[in-house]
């Protein structure tokens, strides 16, 4: 179960007092990366009807929480709390968990970071593991390789090569980057 500070809970309760009257809304977390510091986090207030199916929803300190569904096992144990620092402030996580918790997805990270990675970033890229699902890695590519036009044959030829020949459980590699996103994705 996840866990809200005071601090958070204030802040929480003004970003909240924002929203539009009369719509429910509900705070929705999601892991969206994994780097060298630990998980990136996405938090969004979303009201009930954005909400998706399959979210994890609890009850904390008088907020509905939505956790996407393939992140809650790696918030089980969290805490979210809100920092004061020089350059203004932000919502941050105390998560004891480790950034994977089953082997297949610790080897198809270990082959991103290994092979993949080195060989995006003379381009200004990198490659994240979003997750596996019954033996389909989910990857999303940032830097200079999020709007390429050229990140479908990198996938093809490059990565998901790499990723299957390293891992042959891994029967498909999946591009789940909005490639669109941003105002110039293209680096």
């Amino acid at each position: 179960m996840l866990t809200i500070t005071d601090r958070a809970h204030e802040m929480l309760l003004h970003y909240s007092a924002q929203a539009e009257e009369g719509v429910a809304m509900a705070l929705r977390i999601e892991i969206v990366g994994r780097g060298p510091k630990g998980f990136q986090y996405d938090l969004q207030f979303v009201s009930n009807e954005e909400s998706k199916e399959d979210d994890v929803t609890q009850e904390i300190r008088g907020f509905q929480v939505n956790i996407a569904s393939r992140s809650a096992k790696y918030l089980d144990g969290a805490t979210l709390d809100f920092k004061e620092t020089l350059m203004g402030g932000g919502f941050s996580f105390d998560n004891p968990n480790p950034l994977w918790l089953d082997d297949l997805s610790k080897k198809v990270a270990e082959v991103i970071d290994k092979n993949v990675n080195p060989a995006v970033a003379s381009h200004g890229g990198h490659v994240d593991l979003v997750g596996v699902d019954d033996g389909k890695a989910i990857i999303a590519f940032g830097g200079g390789c999020q709007g390429c036009g050229m990140a479908d044959v990198t996938l093809k030829q490059g990565v998901e090569v790499m990723i299957m020949e390293n891992v042959p459980e891994i029967i498909e590699v999946i591009d789940a980057t909005d490639h669109a996103a941003g105002a110039n994705p293209f680096y």
